[in-house]
């Protein structure tokens, strides 16, 4: 599976109040690569939304990342679909909280031709086939686009050995 060529986000420390040992200079800094490596391989992730009325709401999601972007499905009568029809700024991050990945964005409907994206997609989520799910190629190619949503990343915070490698992300076109 080729991936299209995206330009690597920026980064650098992020800003922390004092006692949390962040270093002061960027010697220890994480590469996209390894923070990718564990986007790509993730099997859930947590999506954080707001509701209309300010509420935060946090649901469990399977996905892909794949082109520095996740990709999931779904029902658009979800709640948190709902939410980001109203506000598509939301947050993702993966579960594990000592080795973490957290990362803000937007998230919009989308769809994927069969011949192109979506047999992309569908080899990808096959790190799912074991748990019965294999969406075929055109599942996305609907005008409703079957449900697929496209997260789009604006800025990231990792650490794989806080405080040493916390490194914050920031990608090209987003102020952070």
């Amino acid at each position: 599976m080729t991936e299209m060529t995206t330009q690597p986000p920026t980064r650098d420390r992020p800003s922390m109040p004092a006692g949390y040992g962040l270093p002061e200079d960027t010697a220890g800094l994480l590469d996209w690569a390894q923070v990718r490596e564990r986007l790509v391989a993730s099997k859930s992730y947590w999506l954080a939304t707001v509701r209309p009325d300010g509420r935060p709401h946090v649901v469990p999601r399977w996905g892909v990342w794949l082109d520095d972007r996740f990709y999931y499905d779904g029902s658009p009568a979800t709640v948190h679909v709902r939410n980001l029809r109203s506000n598509p700024a939301c947050h993702l991050n993966l579960e594990d909280g000592t080795e973490a990945v957290l990362i803000e964005g937007t998230s919009i409907a989308t769809r994927a031709d069969a011949d192109g994206l979506g047999a992309r997609l569908a080899a990808a989520f096959g790190k799912y086939h074991r748990d019965g799910y294999r969406p075929e190629p055109g599942a996305w190619a609907g005008t409703d686009g079957g449900g697929l949503r496209v997260f789009q990343p604006a800025g990231a915070l990792a650490w794989f050995d806080f405080p040493k490698d916390a490194t914050r992300f920031s990608f090209a076109g987003h102020r952070r």
